[in-house]
Formats: C-alpha cells, structure tokens, sequence
C-alpha cells in the first residue's frame, strides 16, 4: 500500500464524522454522520487483494460465526428516503422509494419484526472512533493480523471489542459497509469492524444476525478478491446434487415466493389459451418444471378436452446441477405427467444460456399460440450498463417478434442494478431483512436444513450483489416500475389479469403466515411481507 494511501489529511477523518448524507440518518453508527452523498460511489471501492493477502486466515467460516449471547441489542430500521435503485428510474440514475406510486412510503424502512430493545446513545463509540481515526494516521500497516485470536489487532478494534454489548449490529454492518465504499484509507477500520461483526453474526441466530454473516462474508470477498471468487467466498463446499434439491425444496415449501410466480402464471396462462388447441410455452428457467406439473393437471380438465402442449426449457447452471442431469430429467419427468392425465405433449430442450437464445433455438411451428414465460430469471440478463449488446433488451424484442399470446413475468421486487456500492449494500439489508424474517416465523432457527437453505440458496445471491461488479455480479435487480419502461420500449402492452388470479394467490396464501399479502396495482399482483413488496407478478403481449 502506498504511504499517500496508508495515510488520510486530518481534514478527511473529520469529515467522517461531520458530513450529514440526507435520507441516511438512521443508517449509521449512532450520532455519527457519514460522508456526503458524492463520495458514493463505487470508484474505488473494490480494495486491493494483494493488500489484504495476510488478513486471510483471520477471517473464520461461515461455520465458525457465532453471536455472543445476551451481549447484542437490535432497532428496527427508521424511515430512509434512499435506496439502491429501488423505484422507477430513468437508465442514467436512481431516485427514492417515495417517487415508486407502487411502493408504499413504509416499504423503504423495513420490516417491522425487527425486535427493538434500548442502545447506547453511541457518545463513547463516537470519541473512541476518532481517537483511534488519529491513532490509525500514525500506525501505518503497523495493525496487520498476525496468527492467534486477536494477536496484531489494532487498538481501534480491541476497543470496538469492548464495546459489543453497546453495539447495534444492523448500523455496524452499514457502517463497515461505508468504510469499504471510501477506498483504501479506510480499508484498516473497515477490517476491524469485520472482527467486531464476527462475534455478533451467526447463521443459527435471529433473523439480521444471520443475514449479517451472509453480508459480512460479501465485505470480506469483496476486500479480499474483489468479487471474482464469489463462490468460495462462503468459505463452504458445494453440496451434492441431491442435497441441493433438498435445500430447495425448504424454501419452496416454507415459503410463498415461488408458489406465487407459478400460480399467478399459470392462471394468466390458462385464461389467455382457453381456446388454443396447441400450445408452444417457451420457459427461460424451467428449473424442476414444478410450474408444469399443476398447469398440465389444468389443462387436462379443460371443457372439450385438452390441448396439445409443447414445452421449450432453456437451463441454468445452477438448475443443472441441482438436478444432477440435463434438460431430459425434465422433460421425461414432465411427459410422465402428461401421460397420466392424457395430455398431447412435447418437450424441446434449449440448451443455450438464456442471454444466448436466437429465434433459431426456439423451433417455432405454424398454428402455435406461444406462451414465453420468465420466472425470476430476467434480472440475470445483463443490460446496457455491463454490455452494450445489452442482452436483457435484446431477448425483451426478440420475444416480442414472436407475436406471444401472452409474455408472463415474476421478479423479485428490489433495485441493485446499477447505483453505487453503499446504496446497494443497503438495499441488499433491506430486501433480505424482510426476507430472512419471513423464513424466521416459518422454520425454527437451531433447524439444519434451514440454515444450509439459507446458505446455498439465498446467500451466494448476497454475497454477489456486495463482492461483486461488472460482469461478475449477475444479481440486477429491478422494480417492476424499471421492467415497465423496459417492456413498454420493446412494443409490449400490459396484459390485464382477471380477479381469479389475484383469488387463485390469495387461496395459496393461506397456507403462510398472515403477514403475507398480495395487492393489485396497475393490473400486476404484489407478494408483500408486512409493509415490504417482495416480489411482483405480470403480464404483457
């Protein structure tokens, strides 16, 4: 590291603490103001990995993370006015929550399951802080970890240690957060909070504990390997096959997120075919062809008997593996469906990256009525800020060119496309709060097969959003306002969804817990938990 990077002007620690960001107030350290909005971005932001080689074996697993018991009091997050991108913007920026007409002010500040207990007011955390701000401009490298425990630690971090029983872990991670959002300078105290965040995470503990691991390993990649080894980040081995489905299948049925695309999808599918006698699906993760399975035993009931149903699946690498074989699972797993409810039926099997699918791959026969469904999957697609073939929009108006009946579209309703690192760090918090507190009411928290769900199938999407940039990170999230400008611009219409839609997922919403809702705005469905909208259902032609 070089000395002019080893070393800040005195003038720049101060303002740490002395320049307010607005609509960041309550996403701080207590009573410490964080620097101004135009020092977030990421320029910067990515570290050095050669710096940080020796702080490697420091850091412990996933595994190893445990909360220190009795020490850790929790706020529920309060208002926030900004977000990473988490509203309907123009391509060239973001705006707040509040200018979304489809997100609900009280969505911005969280869940409010959060528990609440009384915090210090933070006046020692913030002397201590500076002290030690001035202490690290004399200390060079001087702090580099050594083998042991807490050997080599700086004295900011064993002060920090100190004060664990007085810390809010949700404004610690932000707070580290904003250290390696700021570059090099103050890559030192970012390490030390990682310390401190150590003893206050644990994957079997209360829902932002367990969500801070995940987030915490995403800093730590992001330090260490600057995004490019996201998979061994978490620091865990790939599971089996088999296991993997099995982790799958916890959060399938333990909650509504998927159930809610396919049955939302599959009514608007089965109204807008009603009179098709045959029918071309062309599915762009068709994953297990879970969604299949309930729709052929529709279609098989279907006045006048059913049509003759053909299914084009286009893969994933991570349904691949899954499933431990290719496309032909699914399709003979499918057609032995169809056969037991005498339902005409074909399977193409697309094997070509969805951001690689040409008109040519598709097979498209005369008389078809084409349905194309994107369950989840279209945030995956790289857009004008990574590439600019812009693949995301290039498969929007190739699949308009083949005149579909109708186009149907879930996504998971957040915005870490394209903002700046720290905003979509606190996004990140955010949407997965909700997320892991949804699963908190529904799973106990000492239950394996929940923590290796959490941690197969939902961390790595974290822990890419944060370590992650350019091309590596294919977590890109959007708000259905952001989907509609994008389908708008590529010659769709919205397609209006019936009331037995918004009644189909409401009846499936009775097996979850009451704090799941669906809303209808501007003819799309909303899964919200509490005040937070999660994901949105809708369709287009």
């Amino acid at each position: 590291m070089q000395t002019s990077q080893k070393h800040q002007s005195s003038a720049s620690v101060h303002s740490v603490f002395h320049q307010p960001v607005q609509g960041i107030e309550s996403y701080r350290l207590p009573h410490i103001q964080i620097l101004d909005n135009n020092t977030c971005s990421d320029g910067g932001s990515q570290g050095t990995s050669g710096s940080y080689q020796t702080y490697k074996e420091q850091f412990h697993t996933l595994e190893s993370s445990t909360a220190t018991n009795g020490l850790i009091a929790y706020d529920s997050p309060s208002a926030v006015s900004i977000s990473s991108n988490r509203s309907p913007f123009s391509p060239q920026g973001s705006q707040s929550y509040l200018s979304d007409p489809h997100q609900s002010p009280d969505n911005a500040y969280g869940s409010p399951l959060s528990g609440s207990s009384g915090v210090d007011d933070g006046n020692e955390f913030m002397y201590k802080l500076r002290e030690l701000e001035r202490t690290l401009l004399e200390d060079s490298c001087s702090c580099c970890f050594q083998s042991g425990a807490h050997q080599g630690i700086s004295a900011q971090g064993r002060n920090l240690m100190e004060m664990i029983p007085r810390l809010n872990l949700k404004d610690v991670l932000l707070y580290c957060a904003k250290m390696v959002s700021e570059g090099e300078g103050d890559l030192l105290t970012a390490v030390d909070l990682m310390l401190v965040l150590e003893q206050m995470v644990s994957v079997s503990g209360e829902p932002i504990q367990r969500l801070g691991a995940y987030m915490l390993e995403g800093l730590r990649a992001r330090l260490e390997f600057s995004g490019s080894k996201i998979y061994k980040a978490l620091k865990c081995e790939q599971p089996t096959s088999s296991d993997l489905m099995s982790y799958m299948s916890v959060l399938f049925q333990i909650c509504p997120y998927w159930k809610f695309a396919y049955r939302s999808m599959n009514v608007v599918i089965g109204e807008a075919v009603a009179n098709e006698p045959r029918i071309h699906i062309i599915d762009f993760q068709i994953a297990q062809g879970t969604q299949y399975m309930y729709l052929i035993h529709a279609l098989a009931k279907r006045h006048g008997g059913p049509p003759s149903l053909r299914i084009t699946g286009i893969d994933d690498s991570q349904s691949l593996h899954a499933r431990g074989g290719g496309l032909d699972v699914v399709g003979k797993r499918l057609a032995e469906v169809a056969a037991s409810c005498n339902v005409p039926f074909a399977f193409h099997d697309a094997s070509v990256p969805a951001c690689e699918i040409e008109l040519k791959h598709l097979i498209i026969q005369p008389g078809e009525a084409i349905v194309v469904n994107f369950p989840y999957v279209l945030h995956h697609m790289p857009d004008e800020s990574v590439s600019t073939l812009n693949p995301r929009d290039r498969l929007l108006r190739l699949v308009k060119s083949l005149s579909p009946k109708v186009v149907t579209i879930a996504e998971q309703e957040s915005n870490t496309n394209t903002s700046p690192f720290y905003y979509r760090f606190c996004e990140t918090m955010d949407y997965y709060m909700a997320m892991f507190e949804s699963i908190d009411v529904a799973c106990p928290r000492d239950d394996k097969q929940r923590i290796n769900a959490e941690q197969h199938c939902v961390a790595r999407d974290i822990v890419n959003m944060i370590a992650c940039e350019d091309a590596e990170r294919v977590e890109r999230h959007e708000l259905l306002g952001k989907w509609t400008l994008r389908l708008k611009m590529a010659g769709f219409m919205p397609y209006a969804m019936s009331p037995s839609v918004t009644n189909a997922v409401r009846d499936m919403l009775k097996e979850y817990s009451t704090n799941y809702s669906v809303v209808e705005h501007n003819g799309a469905l909303y899964l919200r938990w509490i005040n937070r909208n999660m994901a949105t259902s809708s369709a287009w032609r």
